[in-house]
């Protein structure tokens, strides 16, 4: 029976562990509601702690973690934010997350994990690149799994191609095909975003030196190239945009919502059947906390909601202190979301426009009111507007008026269910369901002991090969020497051509000989003239003449 090790944030490919013919080994207590808690084939670590255990999904709070995460939560909830400002706080504020992904690989429990034979190492991406040097310890290949779409940075593990003329990036929100504007947008995006990966690549560099010592140690960079394929949270025929894919990136987009929903909890079930008028859901995910945003925000929202003759089921995580309390609203310290969603008495999701989260909205046919926070969040609420599956605000400047009218916009224009509805339809429509891709290609890289044969060659490649700068580099330098050659053409010869016509001056019969036998134009004729010429005008003609 084969062994996979799986490190990291694997939000998804938790999912799939009940379906597959092998051990794992997942330290992501975030996620261990989607591991079957009887079984005895999974190997459990957590990251938290951290703390390695087998067969054992309790986790271990790590204090200097959530403290940060949630006083920095708060500040960004208070704040506009973007990818861009989000990924410079993982370098500074954030920091301690990556730190403790680099601490979980010192700790002498989790170096037991060597002591086993394991055959293939699935690696949850979130800012820790690092730990690629567990597959070089155990020699195994690597799947890395990537929460939401592919970009930037998940790009150049597989070297598929930004194409940013016409694919917006992460940061960039754009309609196709696009504009003058949007291309300069789309371009200034990707230079800064490019910035912060050799930020990331060279933090990520010095932490893997220090961590693994052994002389004769794969770098990081050559475990990079090690890379059998990449899960990513995408499913490009509906949700767009339509990119080009290497091989090597397989798409899982919805691997978290459940075929079939798991019954509901009976006070929650309930209090949704009994939703004669339909029912709300709102939901600002696991990192944003409802006690972060602002009070004037969340009174805001409670004013509008308990007006409502809908019911309202909240996730709010301090019971003790609720906004108020109204006979329509059901507050509760955590809920299955995408179960939640199932139920047919769900008209609408106000949400944080987290990518799972629209998702798992998308896939249920459920209209959305996005109020976007951080991160890849106001790209995404700007693209379900666009396609029609909702509205958005914005979470700094909303009224009770603005979130009132939002709200009964979408409850009362059809037009917000059926684009959704529609999504939903082609969602669907797949030859294999996400689980299904999963397993497959996870097992077919165990079977073949890796896969490089998917790799696309610009792995192997220098940026300088890559974008054929030394070809360039070629053609320019023969088109310099082709015009200096040129140029002392023009020069000599330019001034043999005026003794030429000084002579016959001299012997007093140039006139008349000028007159009756004219002396034939020269080819270098034009030499003098570009003489006088600036220094471009003179190449635009040596490029000329030597075409």
């Amino acid at each position: 029976m084969k062994s996979t090790l799986v490190l990291g944030d694997v939000s998804k490919v938790s999912n799939y562990s009940d379906q597959a013919e092998f051990p794992l080994l997942i330290p992501a207590p975030s996620y261990r509601r989607c591991v079957p808690e009887d079984s005895d084939r999974f190997w459990v670590g957590v990251q938290s702690s951290p703390h390695c255990v087998r067969n054992s999904l309790r986790p271990r709070q790590m204090w200097e973690q959530g403290r940060t995460l949630d006083k920095t939560m708060s500040l960004m909830a208070g704040s506009k934010n973007d990818i861009i400002s989000t990924m410079y706080l993982l370098l500074n504020n954030l920091d301690v997350m990556i730190r403790n992904q680099a601490h979980l690989l010192s700790d002498p429990r989790f170096l037991s994990i060597y002591q086993t034979k394991f055959d293939l190492l699935i690696l949850g991406s979130f800012f820790n690149d690092f730990q690629l040097g567990v597959a070089a310890k155990l020699k195994v290949p690597v799947i890395v799994d990537w929460m939401i779409p592919s970009n930037t940075m998940i790009d150049k593990f597989v070297a598929n191609p930004s194409e940013i003329s016409y694919v917006p990036n992460e940061s960039t929100f754009a309609t196709a095909p696009m504009s003058f504007l949007k291309r300069a947008e789309n371009l200034a995006n990707h230079l800064i975003l490019n910035y912060l990966t050799l930020r990331f690549d060279y933090k990520f560099t010095r932490i893997y030196n220090e961590i693994f010592t052994e002389r004769d140690f794969p770098t990081l960079n050559e475990m990079k190239k090690n890379i059998s394929l990449v899960f990513v949270g995408s499913h490009l025929i509906s949700d767009r945009p339509i990119r080009p894919l290497v091989p090597a990136i397989v798409e899982i987009g919805g691997i978290q919502v459940k075929e079939t929903p798991d019954p509901l909890p009976t006070d929650i079930d309930q209090f949704l059947d009994s939703s004669t008028q339909g029912a709300i859901f709102v939901s600002f995910g696991s990192n944003i906390k409802s006690h972060m945003l602002k009070p004037e925000v969340v009174q805001i929202m409670f004013t509008v909601l308990s007006g409502l003759k809908q019911n309202i089921i909240w996730k709010w995580e301090d019971l003790e202190n609720t906004p108020g309390n109204a006979s329509n609203i059901l507050y509760k310290d955590w809920l299955p979301q995408d179960d939640i969603l199932a139920h047919p008495n769900i008209k609408l999701f106000v949400t944080h426009a987290g990518k799972n989260s629209i998702t798992e909205s998308q896939y249920h046919g459920v209209p959305m009111v996005a109020l976007p926070i951080f991160g890849d969040h106001p790209v995404n609420a700007a693209i379900l507007v666009q396609s029609g599956y909702g509205v958005a605000l914005d979470l700094l400047t909303i009224t009770e008026d603005g979130f009132g009218k939002a709200i009964n916009e979408v409850l009362g224009n059809e037009k917000y269910g059926q684009a959704v509805r529609k999504f939903s339809a082609l969602y669907r429509d797949r030859p294999q369901t996400a689980r299904q891709s999963v397993v497959f290609w996870t097992e077919y890289v165990l079977r073949h002991h890796g896969a490089p044969h998917l790799q696309s060659p610009a792995v192997h490649m220098t940026f300088i090969e890559l974008h054929n700068l030394d070809i360039y580099a070629l053609f320019v330098a023969i088109l310099v020497l082709l015009a200096l050659l040129i140029r002392l053409v023009w020069k000599y010869g330019g001034v043999f051509w005026r003794r030429e016509r000084v002579l016959p001056a001299q012997a007093g019969d140039s006139k008349s000989k000028s007159q009756s036998n004219p002396m034939p134009m020269p080819i270098l004729m034009p030499i003098p003239i570009l003489a006088k010429r600036s220094g471009f005008q003179f190449f635009l003609y040596a490029v000329f003449f030597a075409l």
